[in-house]
């Protein structure tokens, strides 16, 4: 039989009312970025360098693959995304000069680092599901972050693979000349 003093019962209302309050602010973040945030798949072209006397390839495909995770907000809500990264602990947060409809400028709390994307993001999302239809995109994300984590994303078949799943990503944009490109002019390359 457990006897609660007078201590041990604010104690746990203590922690009841912090477990409260985390799960007030897990559910605060959701809607956040489920009406907000944005996961992206972007693609870009890397030229072959000259360096000295020798050529360098950028990427043995001729593209980069970069993955972002971001929620955008106007200086008045600028304290909403210092509550994103205070929580996340991972990411940062940079003006983003664009205006757009606002009249003020816009800050962006972004995280590019695959690391923090796979042991922060990605495993809080897989845990507590978004709502709306940013939760295909996150899936969506998700396999093309795993798909770069296995090297991927260094051979054709891979970026036309990671193409393929972007392209039905966040506004649908087609990658068909992309994968085009890939697919009739970059030569196999083994890794």
């Amino acid at each position: 039989m457990v006897i609660y003093t007078l201590s041990n019962h604010s104690e746990n209302m203590s922690h009841a009312d912090n477990q409260q309050e985390r799960l007030m602010k897990i559910g605060w973040i959701l809607g956040f970025v489920d009406g907000e945030g944005c996961f992206s798949i972007g693609f870009i072209k890397q030229p072959d360098r000259q360096e000295r006397t020798r050529i360098r390839r950028g990427y043995a495909t001729g593209y980069q693959v970069a993955h972002e995770f971001a929620v955008v907000q106007g200086a008045r809500s600028f304290h909403a995304l210092k509550t994103l990264k205070s929580f996340f602990r991972v990411g940062d947060i940079y003006i983003n000069r664009r205006h757009d409809n606002h009249k003020e400028d816009l800050w962006r709390y972004s995280v590019t680092r695959r690391e923090d994307l796979l042991k922060v993001i990605i495993p809080f999302f897989e845990r507590y599901s978004l709502r709306t239809s940013k939760r295909n995109d996150f899936c969506l994300f998700v396999k093309c972050i795993r798909l770069m984590q296995a090297g991927k994303h260094l051979t054709r078949d891979g970026v036309i693979q990671i193409a393929l799943f972007a392209e039905r990503m966040n506004r649908r944009k087609p990658r068909t000349s992309l994968i085009r490109i890939l697919r009739n002019q970059t030569p196999t390359i083994t890794p």
